[in-house]
């Protein structure tokens, strides 16, 4: 198909995000809603006269056995809270049916300078630590100020407010609950962005995340506010083929050139190459202060928009709120798939289970009732994770856990990885990269970004001469990784710049079974089935841009040949390579078109000139003293 399906994908997510729950209802919900809600629309004015638009769903009268008084739970959200007027119900209503059926008092905020609220709106808009008058605010502010009149003016309200959003309304919930107002007992900022600079969701290791953020741009763009929602029309790639669309497009400069001028929030996110001031005012986890709220975080771990602003806003929250009630929930999900789907597998790699319905029901539903409404549950304990591969549940006191040692997986001769450091005086392997015909990052046609490209078959890119691979001997135990995963590389290059993308990867077994014969050919439409044994499970995947090794505020040119320290961190991981597996590190130089092009040559990327691009020899050392590899952290076995 040439028409872009991306929408369909962002308008599903956009009913999670605005606190509409995606998840299959009974068919009875949305007349559920029009026989047990009331709506009501409000205009609230903000301290520099601004006014916000919220709607409000109230229990009608005799609806619930619990008469009430109800706690408020409430979203903002920049993708519209419609549908509009006080005579339109939704379709679906919070974040989850089990909150659906017990009663509250749910309120969609269309954001500041979105759809009908008024002002200007911002890129995650700065928190303003030291207002000095009525005309600094921020979304602090601008909660506080609902919430207050929210409270005065809903009938029948406890006087307790939770706050819940899933990406960008994951923000508002964080940066909601800084400085926040007394009546917020219970806040989940889910998949929350955090900072779009590092892997939240602009660049990663100082990379442009190029085919996600253009995809998401040709349909969030700014707008004359207040204004209803418009039709959103799909943008047409001219091709279902997106590796060869962006290739053609060239530089970035020219995908930001072909919006003309009409969407300033693309060109900021191309333009600002390096760490400036501009990500630095965004970086939320900055300023999570004075929060007095509950907080449950949550994300998933193969998230392919926001998996690393959930672990930054967890550990901020720590940072400066010592004893606040702060917990991590992190699931085998895709980016708000915890609110929407069964989580029992995505694409070919199964869980055992159905890991979203039991956070609804058994985690999210207690934490709000506890919190909100006192009753069903006790605290949750620091951390609640599922640990891929092993497919369990686990309960931890600190995150990363305690008991995580740390160790090294060194790249050795003959393509081998092991736990125990080289002892060759030489050591070196090599490979060239060419950015006219860069690494693709799925093994198929699409023009998107696959929500399960995040632990897809990587045996395509083993067989590239442009990928290294180096392997451990099949397990003979199980191996648990827990916690950032921190590749650290010698290397060299012919260019004057490059990037190396390490991908770390649980092989299975060749006798590994296949999937039931009902789910054969489903993975996606026209593939064949796939076959299980020697499958090659990405675990985490991430770019490094070498110029930034040593700064990311100024970069610095590789000299041609000269070896050199590139350090980066990944996103945590919780991972249980079984015994009869082996551990798998792939090494690259581009990863196409989810990242965007290195020239290869040290210059500004998105303008670099076509004979800039140039192939370039990229060496990577495994001596005794030029040891590469990637550092992890251990649970030990009990």
């Amino acid at each position: 198909m040439k028409i872009r399906r991306l929408l369909v994908a962002v308008c599903l997510f956009v009913l999670a995000e605005c606190g509409m729950s995606a998840q299959a209802p009974g068919p009875s919900q949305e007349e559920f809603i029009k026989t047990h809600y009331a709506k009501y629309e409000y205009r609230i004015p903000m301290r520099d006269g601004v006014k916000l638009f919220v709607s409000v769903y109230t229990p009608q009268a005799g609806a619930f056995k619990d008469p009430g008084p109800y706690p408020l739970l409430m979203t903002r959200t920049p993708y519209s809270c419609a549908p509009y007027g006080e005579d339109k119900m939704p379709a679906r209503l919070g974040p989850s049916q089990e909150l659906l059926e017990s009663g509250y008092i749910f309120v969609c905020g269309d954001a500041r300078g979105r759809y009908e609220s008024e002002g200007v709106f911002q890129e995650m808009s700065p928190h303003i630590a030291d207002k000095k008058s009525n005309k600094d605010v921020d979304e602090s502010t601008d909660m506080y100020d609902t919430v207050d009149y929210l409270l005065k003016h809903v009938e029948n309200n406890n006087g307790k407010v939770g706050i819940s959003g899933i990406s960008y309304p994951g923000f508002y919930t964080s940066a909601s609950i800084i400085d926040s107002h007394p009546a917020i007992k219970a806040a989940s900022p889910q998949a929350p962005m955090t900072n779009l600079f590092f892997n939240d969701d602009g660049y990663h290791g100082g990379a442009f995340m190029l085919a996600a953020n253009y995809g998401f741009y040709t349909a969030f763009k700014p707008q004359k506010n207040p204004t209803l929602p418009e039709k959103r029309v799909p943008f047409d790639f001219g091709t279902p083929d997106g590796y060869k669309y962006y290739l053609q497009a060239g530089p970035t400069e020219t995908l930001d050139k072909a919006f003309d001028g009409s969407n300033f929030l693309f060109h900021d996110q191309v333009v600002h190459t390096t760490y400036d001031d501009y990500w630095k005012k965004r970086d939320l986890s900055l300023h999570m202060k004075n929060i007095h709220a509950a907080v449950m975080t949550v994300g998933g771990w193969f998230d392919a928009e926001d998996l690393s602003g959930p672990f930054k806003t967890f550990h901020a929250i720590d940072e400066f709120n010592p004893g606040a009630v702060n917990t991590l929930v992190v699931g085998p999900w895709t980016h708000g798939g915890w609110s929407i789907w069964d989580g029992d597998k995505l694409g070919d790699v199964s869980f055992g289970s159905k890991t979203g319905v039991f956070f609804r029901a058994q985690i999210q539903f207690p934490f709000f009732e506890y919190y909100l409404k006192g009753r069903n549950g006790a605290p949750l304990p620091k951390a609640y994770v599922f640990e891929t591969g092993s497919n369990v549940w686990k309960k931890y006191d600190a995150w990363p856990p305690k008991s995580a040692v740390t160790k090294t997986l060194y790249f050795r001769a003959g393509g081998k990885l092991s736990f125990t450091a080289p002892v060759e005086k030489v050591g070196v392997d090599e490979y060239v990269s060419d950015p006219a015909h860069p690494v693709p990052f799925v093994n198929y046609t699409t023009d998107t970004v696959p929500q399960r490209y995040m632990d897809d078959d990587q045996r395509f890119a083993s067989r590239r001469p442009d990928v290294l691979t180096y392997e451990t001997e099949t397990l003979t135990e199980d191996v648990t990784i827990a916690g950032p995963v921190r590749p650290k590389l010698k290397v060299a290059s012919s260019g004057t710049d490059s990037d190396f993308v390490v991908k770390l990867i649980d092989v299975y077994p060749e006798d590994f079974p296949n999937p039931p014969s009902d789910a054969v050919g489903k993975r996606i439409l026209g593939a064949p089935p796939i076959l299980m044994g020697g499958y090659e499970q990405l675990v985490r995947g991430e770019p490094m841009r070498a110029k930034f090794r040593d700064s990311w505020e100024k970069p610095t040119a590789l000299v041609p040949g000269k070896m050199v320290e590139v350090n980066a961190e990944m996103p945590d991981v919780n991972h249980t390579f079984r015994a009869g597996h082996r551990i798998l590190v792939q090494v690259q130089s581009s990863w196409f078109p989810l990242v965007d092009r290195n020239p290869q040559t040290f210059v500004d990327i998105p303008f670099a000139k076509p004979e800039q691009f140039v192939k370039a020899t990229e060496s990577v050392y495994r001596s005794a003293d030029a040891a590469s590899g990637v550092e992890v952290l251990v649970v030990p076995q009990h």
